[in-house]
């Protein structure tokens, strides 16, 4: 059977973000966009997917860790912020890569990046099969925290903890917290988890490629199962390893500033 070819282009924000809340396991939406883009059949007008594009909450650290020896520029990449599809895409194996394979195509016509670069969710138990089914290159992990509700398992980012942070300053009797104290959490019902997420990258143009050359980003080492960690703080500066933890991705409590 001879699939129908995808097309990808830029749809109405709101009919986006309406697709996003609905399907995506994160209501979140990034602060940083530049592009929605709808992912269509050719023999159909249904919207079959969502792609955002745009930046994370440090744009220039990122791609300026990635290449430290260049002087690279936030309009030198995107970032996939959200990649969703319709429950009966997800069923297909190939859906994911032909989605990616389209939107390179998309990029290199209608822009001039460099790079195309995302993230794999480990806390979520995401290695990125996508990106490797794709042929992206494998640029490392680095470790995150989330928080999560003790009654509801609502997953709290750490950027929807504002109110909780200075709520924890009061109950510090300090001025200010960045991180919240274990006692707090303890207080609040709510712990702190510890997961991997995983960096893959794309490069766009022939010069792209040749600067990820000298560096140790490969297409082989990509992560598996076996490199999901999760761990669970248990007293201060203290954890222990824990399975992968489930979160209610309906739950919105702590995140309903973010996801209005």
């Amino acid at each position: 059977m001879v699939k129908k070819p995808l097309i990808i282009k830029e749809i109405p924000k709101e009919e986006a973000i309406h697709f996003i809340r609905k399907y995506h396991y994160s209501k979140i939406i990034p602060k940083l966009c530049k592009y929605f883009l709808g992912i269509f059949s050719e023999s159909e007008r249904r919207l079959l997917g969502v792609v955002e594009l745009g930046w994370g909450t440090q744009p220039l650290q990122t791609i300026r860790k990635l290449f430290p020896d260049f002087d690279l520029k936030t309009n030198d990449y995107l970032e996939i912020g959200k990649m969703c599809f319709l429950p009966e895409m997800n069923r297909n194996n190939y859906f994911g890569s032909r989605t990616l394979s389209t939107l390179i195509k998309w990029l290199k016509a209608e822009t001039d990046c460099l790079y195309l670069y995302t993230l794999a969710d480990g806390i979520e138990g995401k290695c990125g099969y996508v990106y490797q089914a794709s042929n992206f290159f494998y640029c490392g992990y680095f470790k995150t925290s989330v928080y999560r509700d003790n009654q509801t398992f609502e997953k709290i980012h750490p950027r929807s903890a504002r109110a909780l942070l200075e709520e924890n300053a009061l109950f510090e009797n300090v001025s200010k917290k960045h991180w919240l104290t274990q006692d707090f959490c303890e207080y609040k019902g709510i712990e702190k988890i510890n997961g991997r997420m995983f960096r893959y990258i794309y490069p766009l143009t022939k010069e792209a490629n040749k600067l990820l050359k000298i560096y140790s980003y490969n297409r082989q080492d990509y992560p598996k199962a076996k490199d999901l960690v999760f761990e669970k703080r248990i007293a201060h500066r203290k954890y222990e390893r824990i399975s992968q933890p489930s979160f209610d991705k309906h739950a919105s409590f702590y995140n309903v500033q973010n996801v209005d």
